[in-house]
C-alpha cells in the first residue's frame, strides 16, 4: 500500500469539499420546486422564500393531473420521444455505416453533412420546407426535419471506423453482405454508442418546444414542453391546461402549479438515467484518446 503525503490528501480532502458545496448548488434548484410545488396558499401568504412548506399539500398536483390537456400532452411527448429516437437512431447508425464503405459520391456526401453542420438554412426556410411538405400541423413536424444529427453522425461514423476490419473480413468470407454485417456484428458491438445517442436525441425530443409552437396548431397536439412554456412563462396555468374545474376549495396558487408542472415534465428523463448509465458512461468516451 503506497502511503500518501500529507498535500495529497489535503489537495483530495479540498477538492472533495469544493465538489460537494457545487453538487449542493445544483441539487438547491430542483429541492426548491420541489418544495414549492407541495406548498400551500397560506405559505405563499406568509413566506417569500420557501424553503420547508409548513403544511405540505397536493393541490397544484390534483389540479394538474385533473387536466385532460395535461395528460394528453404526456402522452405526445412520449410518442415523440420514443419514436423520435428510433428514427434518429436509425437513420444515423446506417448512414454512418454506409459512409465507412466505399460508396459513390462519399467524400461529397460527408462535405454535405459537414456544411450542415457549420452552416444553417434558417427558421424560414425549414419553415417553408415543411409547409410545402404537408408536416404542418402533424407530429411528424417534430420528428422528421430532425431526423439526423450532423454532430452525432460524424462521431459515430468515426465509432465504426474504430471496429477491426479484420471482423467484416471474416464475415465476408463466411458469406455475410453488408446488411448481415452491420446487424449482427456492428450493432451488437455499438451498444454504448446507441445507448450515448439515444440518450441525447431522447432528452433532445423530450424539451423540444419550439417546434411544437411553430408547426402545430392544434392544442390538442401540443407535447409537455409547450403547455410547461405555457404555465410557466405566458403565466396562464388555466388557459393552458384547459380551465378544468377540480373539487378544491380555491385554485392553487399560480407558482405551485408551475412547479408542479416543471417537475412533473423532468420527472420520466431522471427515471429513465439511471437505467442507461452503464452504457451512457462509455458512449461519452467515443472519440477520445486512448492510452
Amino acid at each position: 500500500m503506497i502511503k500518501r503525503s500529507r498535500g495529497s490528501v489535503v489537495f483530495d480532502s479540498f477538492n472533495s469539499i469544493i465538489l460537494l458545496i457545487i453538487a449542493l448548488i445544483m441539487l438547491f434548484p430542483f429541492f426548491y420546486v420541489f418544495a414549492v410545488s407541495f406548498s400551500s396558499l397560506s405559505d405563499f401568504l406568509e413566506n417569500e422564500i420557501i424553503l420547508w412548506p409548513k403544511e405540505w399539500v397536493t393541490d397544484a398536483y390534483t389540479y394538474i393531473l385533473g387536466s385532460d390537456q395535461f395528460i394528453r400532452s404526456i402522452f405526445v411527448t412520449i410518442y415523440i420521444t420514443v419514436v423520435g429516437t428510433a428514427v434518429n437512431l436509425f437513420f444515423t447508425s446506417t448512414m454512418a455505416y454506409a459512409l465507412t464503405r466505399s460508396v459513390i459520391g462519399q467524400r461529397t456526401i460527408l462535405f454535405l453533412v459537414l456544411f450542415t453542420l457549420l452552416f444553417s438554412a434558417g427558421m424560414i426556410p425549414t419553415y417553408i420546407v415543411v409547409k410545402e411538405t404537408g408536416l404542418i400541423n402533424s407530429l411528424w413536424s417534430l420528428i422528421i426535419p430532425v431526423a439526423i444529427s450532423p454532430f452525432n453522425l460524424i462521431i459515430m461514423r468515426q465509432f465504426f471506423l474504430s471496429i477491426p476490419d479484420e471482423l467484416n473480413e471474416a464475415a465476408l468470407i463466411d458469406g455475410a453482405n453488408d446488411l448481415q454485417i452491420f446487424t449482427k456484428i456492428i450493432l451488437p458491438l455499438s451498444k454504448p454508442a446507441l445507448a450515448a445517442f439515444g440518450l441525447f436525441y431522447a432528452v433532445s425530443h423530450w424539451n423540444s418546444y419550439f417546434t411544437g409552437v411553430l408547426y402545430l396548431n392544434d392544442p390538442a397536439k401540443w407535447p409537455i414542453q409547450v403547455i410547461l412554456r405555457q404555465i410557466v412563462i405566458v403565466n396562464e396555468p388555466n388557459a393552458a391546461l384547459g380551465g378544468h374545474e377540480m373539487m378544491l376549495e380555491a385554485l392553487p396558487p399560480p407558482e405551485t402549479i408551475q412547479m408542479a408542472a416543471i417537475l412533473l415534465a423532468t420527472l420520466p428523463i431522471l427515471v429513465v438515467y439511471p437505467f442507461l448509465q452503464k452504457h451512457f458512461a462509455k458512449g461519452v468516451m467515443l472519440g477520445s484518446v486512448k492510452g
